[in-house]
C-alpha cells in the first residue's frame, strides 16, 4: 500500500537552512508593519499645553486652554465663568487648523464631558484637545 502523503521534500537542504528560510517571510512581515506605523503615525507639531493641577504651588500659572471646567462643574472661559447658552460667543470661532483646547479637572464625571461636547459639535467645533489629570482616588 502506497503513502497518501509524499515525503517532504529537502531538496538537500539542513534542517537549519529550510528553518530560516520559513523565518524569512515573517522578518520581512514584521519589517513591513514597522513601517507602516512609522510612516503611518501623526506625530503632533505643537506641544501639549499644561494639565489644569500641574502648575506647582509656587506657581500660580493657568493652563494654556481655550476653556477650563473646574471640579465643582463650572465652565471657565479666560478666567470668568460661563453658561451654556453664552459659551459659542465666548469661544474662539471654530476653527480646522486649530483645534479647541479644554482643560478638565480630574474629578469631571465622562457624562458632564459627553454633554459639553455635544454642546461644542451643535455649534461647529469639530476637534478638540482634551487635557485631563488623574483623580486622587
Amino acid at each position: 500500500m502506497t503513502d497518501l502523503v509524499p515525503p517532504p521534500a529537502t531538496s538537500g537542504k539542513s534542517l537549519m537552512e529550510r528553518v530560516e528560510d520559513a523565518l524569512l517571510p515573517l522578518i520581512n512581515l514584521v519589517f513591513l508593519l514597522l513601517m507602516f506605523f512609522i510612516v503611518a503615525g501623526q506625530l503632533a507639531d505643537t506641544p501639549l499645553p499644561d494639565l489644569p493641577a500641574a502648575a506647582r504651588a509656587d506657581q500660580r500659572q493657568a493652563p494654556e486652554a481655550d476653556l477650563a471646567i473646574t471640579a465643582d462643574l463650572q465652565w471657565q472661559v479666560d478666567g470668568d465663568t460661563v453658561t451654556r447658552e453664552d459659551l459659542p460667543a465666548r469661544l474662539p470661532a471654530p476653527d480646522g487648523s486649530r483645534p479647541l483646547r479644554i482643560a478638565a479637572a480630574g474629578d469631571v464625571a465622562m457624562a458632564d464631558l459627553e454633554s459639553l461636547l455635544r454642546t461644542l459639535e451643535d455649534n461647529g467645533y469639530t476637534e478638540v484637545i482634551l487635557l485631563t489629570e488623574p483623580s486622587g482616588s
